[in-house]
């Protein structure tokens, strides 16, 4: 396999002024030309700008974890990549009394979090709905001191072209990389008085649409299985299992004998579904695009997202694939698709949904993720909050077959049971769905223009 190699000329005063350093990480990845630059401006050391416990840059604390399944007992608990889903509403459960023992575990609105072990420099803003929730040991909070920097602006830069590579230059490690709170608190922060306030509004405006679209689906998806188990529901069965089954009613399996299509976790939603099942064949495809030889590029072509990429409130990646790579239009997301996982634990992001949005489509994403299609594209949002429901799910991992790695093929996505009411109904979901996942593309819009705005005043050197 080939490799493209970079040259990069590095004048000798970045040499003097960096401690003759020379291993190329730092060079190559931005952080000596940030410096460099940033000189221009009055800047303040990060640690300068926090409050609170152990200096206001800290990990989370390293600990033996007690999971929980009741939300009465349990406290939910934000690992590395959790920080960066847009769905914080299937993350593991932490004990209550464990958290309640550790308060430097809890995460606070406004704070910058950062992946600090394995990926490194990965970021995102705590919202409202983080407030209270805990935190793995993988990631820094940065607190900031409000009377001091705008928190929206602190995130903005420390997340942008300039914060992101003074950040990473601070790491250890060959195979296993980290990176300490003490090695980001003397780094510097601009102070850029111009547009610091700009930037945070921004920022604090993309927080709060990632909240209501939040709110906005978990509400739905709470009165549509309201609607469909004719009430209230009290789940006995919380993950998928398998169940041992007496031989006397072996009568009823048909083509499947594994106990899992039949009974426990998928057969308690049959036992609760109060409400008439259709399969979703008969008002969607299923579409799986084949597995292909990936030819990636550095420019043109379509950005390619992976599973977990879909996910995140980015929805972003920085890989590339050749338009002539062969089945291409199956790959590339078009309006009215609803995705989610089709290979992996089903403990995971498996059969989690995501609705098409402006951020989304015209991107390749893998074949790890199947498109349903509907008939008509005014049920795509309806159906994108069905799923979501856990009778959606049950119905969904119904379908699935393999224990290891358990992957759903077109032909048991298409076997799906979903409920179908009348078309008012429907529709009126459907366009709370659509509100709620346009408010996650202009959120992400949002941040990349406080990010922008911040930059521009750094290369323009404004103050």
């Amino acid at each position: 396999m080939s490799r493209k190699f970079q040259c990069k000329a590095v004048p000798s005063t970045w040499l003097e002024h960096n401690g003759r350093r020379l291993d190329c990480g730092p060079y190559m990845s931005g952080a000596i030309e940030a410096k460099e630059l940033l000189k221009k401006h009055r800047t303040e050391p990060l640690g300068s700008l926090t409050a609170g416990q152990n200096g206001g840059i800290f990990n989370g604390p390293r600990f033996p974890r007690i999971y929980v399944d009741d939300p009465e007992r349990g406290v939910p608990f934000l690992g590395s990549t959790d920080i960066l889903d847009a769905d914080l509403s299937s993350i593991s459960l932490l004990s209550k009394k464990q958290v309640e023992g550790n308060p430097a575990l809890v995460v606070d609105e406004g704070w910058t979090l950062i992946t600090c072990s394995g990926t490194i420099g990965r970021m995102a803003y705590a919202r409202s709905d983080m407030k209270g929730m805990a935190g793995s040991q993988h990631f820094m909070r940065v607190v900031p001191n409000p009377e001091k920097i705008k928190p929206g602006y602190l995130y903005a830069y420390l997340s942008g072209r300039f914060g992101v590579p003074i950040v990473v230059s601070g790491t250890y490690g060959a195979i296993i990389q980290h990176i300490e709170p003490h090695h980001i608190a003397d780094l510097p922060v601009p102070r850029l008085k111009a547009v610091e306030n700009q930037a945070h509004d921004l920022v604090q405006q993309a927080a709060k649409l990632r909240v209501e679209a939040s709110e906005l689906i978990s509400r739905q998806v709470k009165v549509l299985e309201e609607e469909i188990a004719g009430g209230p529901i009290v789940w006995e069965h919380k993950k998928p299992q398998a169940f041992s089954i007496e031989t006397k009613t072996i009568s009823g399996f048909l083509s499947r004998l594994d106990a899992f299509h039949h009974i426990g976790f998928v057969g308690e939603a049959e036992k609760k579904a109060r409400v008439p099942l259709i399969p979703i064949s008969d008002v969607a495809d299923a579409l799986r695009p084949p597995i292909f030889k990936r030819v990636h590029v550095q420019d043109g072509g379509y950005e390619f997202l992976g599973g977990s990429d879909v996910m995140t409130m980015g929805q972003k990646s920085n890989e590339r694939i050749s338009a002539r790579t062969k089945n291409i239009e199956k790959f590339v997301v078009k309006p009215g698709q609803i995705l989610f996982q089709c290979v992996g634990q089903r403990y995971g992001i498996f059969g989690r949904p995501t609705l098409a949005n402006r951020n989304l489509i015209g991107k390749a994403v893998s074949e790890h993720q199947i498109r349903i299609i509907p008939h008509d594209t005014r049920d795509a949002g309806y159906i994108s909050i069905y799923l979501a429901t856990e009778f959606g799910l049950r119905f969904l991992l119904k379908h699935s077959s393999g224990t290891s790695i358990p992957v759903l093929q077109e032909d048991g996505a298409r076997k799906i049971s979903i409920y179908w009411p009348d078309a008012g109904h429907r529709h009126a979901i459907s366009k709370i769905a659509e509100k709620a996942w346009e408010n996650r593309a202009l959120a992400v819009e949002l941040e990349d223009e406080a990010r922008a705005l911040v930059e521009r005043a750094i290369e323009e050197g404004a103050r």
